[in-house]
């Protein structure tokens, strides 16, 4: 069975590659070599490099272990939609309120 191909819009691949940027920043400010931080995240050299890069064949549990390998930033993932603000406008919009039902009187 053949690969999937992934098709992104082009501002989600700009934002890959930025945090992929980011990650790389984050491991050369803490001084980690690039096997280091691999061996830490269970995944190969080659994979860091492709996160790095911000691939986007790359699983997203993959980007996860490398951040928690940099010292438990996996936590900023947790930031992720937090605050939804469109979300919960649609969501109040779609509410309905119940209406009082009025009690018979015998």
């Amino acid at each position: 069975m053949a690969k999937k191909s992934i098709v992104l819009l082009p501002g989600t691949e700009e934002i890959l590659q930025e945090m992929g940027l980011q990650i790389k920043y984050a491991r050369l400010r803490r001084k980690l070599s690039a096997e280091l931080v691999a061996e830490r995240a269970g995944i190969s050299r080659a994979t860091l490099v492709s996160i790095e890069k911000g691939a986007s064949s790359v699983a997203i549990g993959c980007y996860a272990a490398v951040l928690h390998a940099l010292n438990y930033m996996d936590r900023d993932l947790l930031l992720v939609a937090k605050d939804d603000e469109l979300g919960r406008k649609l969501q109040d919009l779609g509410l309905t309120m119940p209406k009082r039902v009025r009690k018979k009187k015998y």
